[in-house]
């Protein structure tokens, strides 16, 4: 694709050769993590609705590594980036506010700015049909400074209306009609200091916001809301916690409040959850991930929270996504370890998981996204984005996995997640956010998978 080139004076530019050239390190001065990565705190809880940790031997890896197709490797000729670079060389692409902004991508892909929020981190990004009299979904990111942006598209503009400013940062976000008090969904979030908030919008195209709950001490990392708890009627909100905690949040407190309950503990706290689509006569399922390095699928019932053993390793582990498969396909999920290995589990008849490595990758895995990303229907991508600053595209075809590079970011990535926002194509559609502290829409060309219209006809 076509880039607008971007002009430097000779002066700047020895300026910012001359920065690279001393710096020898993680610069003292860059971004902040969101979170700290310590070692996760174990608070112990009800190990009885838990199946114990067991081991898997190196020889049950290998069986699994050779009954599996060949896993991508890292690409030796990805675009080199530095990840660290300070802040101060980055140059904005464009204002989205006024125009589409393009950004440079991979062969293949259009990648353009959605938000560039100067040099705070945007640690969500996720899209929700925040406005229903717009068509397209809003795109929703949560920066470090607490700030809860909602995007809304007109032909390729982002216009941002920003809510909430909590001072620290926001991590766990949410949508759902989980209180009836008020028409329609709603968004939830809450971070670092442990604030949950409820932001609500309005035709007017307004958005207002409120403090619901605050949970002392603790930082709130992951929401996820539904009818999740047959013991309370309605939706419910799911509030992850670290320390390692689990909370129910329901609209019943005083004064428009929610009241809050903690039903478990956890050993470490839960990075990412999701939702598995409903089974009929079966209690809601959450898929969890955690910095314990586990993927386990919790469902609660009368007697409470029970927790079910999908996948364990010593090694961090940090994103989980479900595969959207046609009826009566096997349920899929697709989750990383911070050291860069991409997995695939697939629950069996027996209710049981295979577990099949995907890739070996650059450090510091922090997205997976399942989605259609090739013109081919028929073929299974996987898109993940992490430390390395790539969003990488992994296809499986007849002979194994491959990993083809999308985009490259300014810094390290975050967050990522798939989204419908493009008609033009038949695919997919990409939002990555991170310490590059900006918001991209990733997107296959028009025309991509639908063979039936003619595309940017020259007259």
């Amino acid at each position: 694709m076509r880039t607008a080139p971007i002009a430097l004076t000779l002066a700047s530019a020895a300026l910012v050769a001359a920065c690279a050239a001393v710096r020898t390190g993680p610069p003292s001065g860059s971004l902040p993590g969101p979170r700290a990565e310590g070692p996760p705190a174990a608070t112990g809880g009800r190990a009885a609705k838990r199946p114990p940790r067991t081991p898997r031997g190196d020889a049950a890896r290998a069986r699994a590594a050779r009954a599996a197709p060949p896993a991508a490797a890292a690409q030796d000729a990805a675009p080199a980036v530095d990840v660290w670079a300070e802040p101060a060389t980055w140059r904005a692409a464009g204002d989205p506010s006024q125009f589409e902004v393009p950004l440079p991508a991979g062969p293949g892909w259009n990648a353009s700015l959605v938000l560039d929020n100067g040099t705070t981190g945007i640690w969500t990004v996720e899209a929700f049909q925040v406005f229903p009299m717009y068509g397209t979904p809003e795109v929703v990111g949560l920066d470090d400074k607490g700030r809860c942006h909602v995007l809304s598209s007109y032909s390729g503009k982002w216009a941002d209306m920003p809510t909430i400013h909590d001072v620290k940062w926001l991590g766990g976000l949410a949508h759902a009609d989980v209180d009836p008090r008020f028409p329609g969904p709603e968004l939830y979030t809450g971070g670092e200091r442990g604030n949950l908030y409820q932001v609500r919008s309005y035709e007017q195209a307004a958005l207002d916001h409120r403090l619901i709950a605050f949970l002392p001490g603790m930082e709130i990392h992951t929401l996820v809301a539904g009818d999740l708890d047959p013991r309370t009627p309605g939706a419910e909100l799911f509030v992850f916690t670290r320390p390692g905690g689990l909370y129910r949040a329901t609209p019943t407190g005083p004064d428009g409040g929610f009241e809050i309950a903690k039903i478990d503990d956890l050993p470490g706290r839960v990075r990412d959850a999701v939702v598995l689509p409903r089974e009929p006569g079966r209690p809601a399922e959450i898929a969890c991930v955690s910095r314990a390095g586990w993927v386990r699928i919790l469902s609660v019932g009368m007697d409470g929270p029970h927790w079910e053993t999908v996948y364990e390793d010593a090694m961090g582990m940090g994103r989980i996504d479900v595969r959207a498969g046609a009826p009566g396909e096997p349920l899929v999920l697709y989750t990383c370890h911070d050291d860069g290995r991409v997995l695939r589990l697939e629950r069996q008849p027996d209710r049981t998981f295979r577990s099949e490595l995907v890739y070996l990758g650059p450090q510091g895995t922090r997205g997976v996204a399942s989605g259609r990303f090739d013109a081919d229907p028929s073929v299974e991508t996987i898109a993940i984005f992490g430390y390395s600053g790539r969003v990488e595209i992994l296809s499986r075809r007849a002979d194994g996995w491959h990993a083809e590079t999308a985009f490259t970011d300014r810094s390290k990535g975050h967050w990522l997640v798939a989204a419908e926002l493009d008609g033009r194509n038949a695919t997919t559609e990409l939002l990555a956010s991170g310490y590059g502290a900006r918001i991209v829409l990733l997107a296959r060309p028009p025309g991509t998978g639908r063979a039936e219209t003619s595309t940017d006809i020259a007259r």
